[in-house]
């Protein structure tokens, strides 16, 4: 089994349990905004450190940055900030499971990105597999109270925010991959770490400000809900670290793809963890979503 496989696994793990904590972090108080920045602010000081320990024990030194890293890593930066609040928004419109279903259509616009910024394409049975996960995306976004016409199930706000989040998702891996990539020595763990420590010590920056501006006290708010944030902040470094090291292993859209098996957990923390149900045409969805997933996996 190659290592990028396990490796994405353990990350879709880490990023449900960071869901399932951000959406905690939206039941005291905190915005959206506050709820994505509590994302970076603990795990950022982690990967600093993370990155200048492994580097030392390795007897490496930090690779030389290159111009073009920091367009690729700001890029990438910007759009996952974009990304997860419009994912944390979502769960305020779908069930929990659902909401983060709505973002796969990452995995087919990764694609479009991946081949027009790094020329890496997909072959014809994948993207088969990725347009059955999109039927399933399109499913899922029927919104509640509907009359399951066509025009509701695709032009509502939630489906909105799900494409939204997956076109910025879609963006910041491969702007990640892009980062990595560049960086000329190092092995493997070292370019992932190294680009995710540069990456998340600008997202606090740019957060920071941003919240300095536009809602003042909502940094005091975060810090005052440690206890759940600093879980946020651990599970996202653990995530954050093996898709760094997954998207330089490999091509960003079979990475996504594969990271789709998601679902299965956020299903289960949605119905254990909220007592969420969900619906025929949610279930007919995610069938389809696993049958993409199941595709991509024997055929890309």
């Amino acid at each position: 089994m190659d290592a990028w496989i396990p490796i994405t696994i353990l990350a879709a793990a880490a990023q449900t349990l960071r869901f399932v904590l951000q959406k905690q972090l939206k039941g005291v108080g905190l915005s959206t905004a506050g709820a994505t920045f509590a994302r970076f602010v603990y795990s950022a000081p982690l990967a600093a450190l993370m990155a200048l320990a492994y580097s030392g024990a390795s007897g490496q030194s930090l690779p030389q940055i290159p111009p073009v890293f920091w367009a690729y890593a700001l890029s990438g930066g910007l759009t996952q900030i974009l990304a997860t609040m419009c994912v944390v928004a979502l769960f305020s419109h779908r069930h929990f499971a659902v909401g983060i279903t709505f973002k796969k259509t990452e995995v087919l616009l990764s694609v479009l990105v991946g081949l027009v910024v790094l020329g890496e394409g997909v072959s014809g049975l994948g993207l088969a597999a990725i347009l059955v996960g999109l039927g399933g995306v399109l499913l899922l976004s029927d919104p509640p109270g509907g009359d399951g016409a066509w025009h509701h199930r695709i032009w509502n706000r939630a489906a909105g925010l799900g494409l939204a989040s997956g076109l910025f998702f879609a963006i910041s891996g491969v702007g990640y991959r892009g980062a990595s990539l560049s960086l000329a020595s190092g092995d493997t763990f070292q370019r992932a770490v190294v680009t995710l420590a540069c990456v998340t010590a600008a997202q606090v920056l740019a957060m920071t400000f941003w919240l300095l501006w536009r809602e003042r006290g909502e940094i005091t708010r975060v810090l005052s809900a440690w206890r759940v944030a600093a879980g946020v902040g651990l599970a996202s470094l653990v995530g954050s670290t093996c898709w760094f090291i997954a998207f330089t292993l490999q091509t960003v859209a079979y990475v996504n793809a594969l990271g789709q098996i998601e679902l299965v957990f956020s299903l289960i923390a949605g119905v254990l963890i909220f007592g969420e149900r969900l619906a025929r045409r949610e279930w007919q969805g995610m069938a389809l979503l696993g049958a993409s997933v199941l595709g991509l996996v024997l055929f890309a």
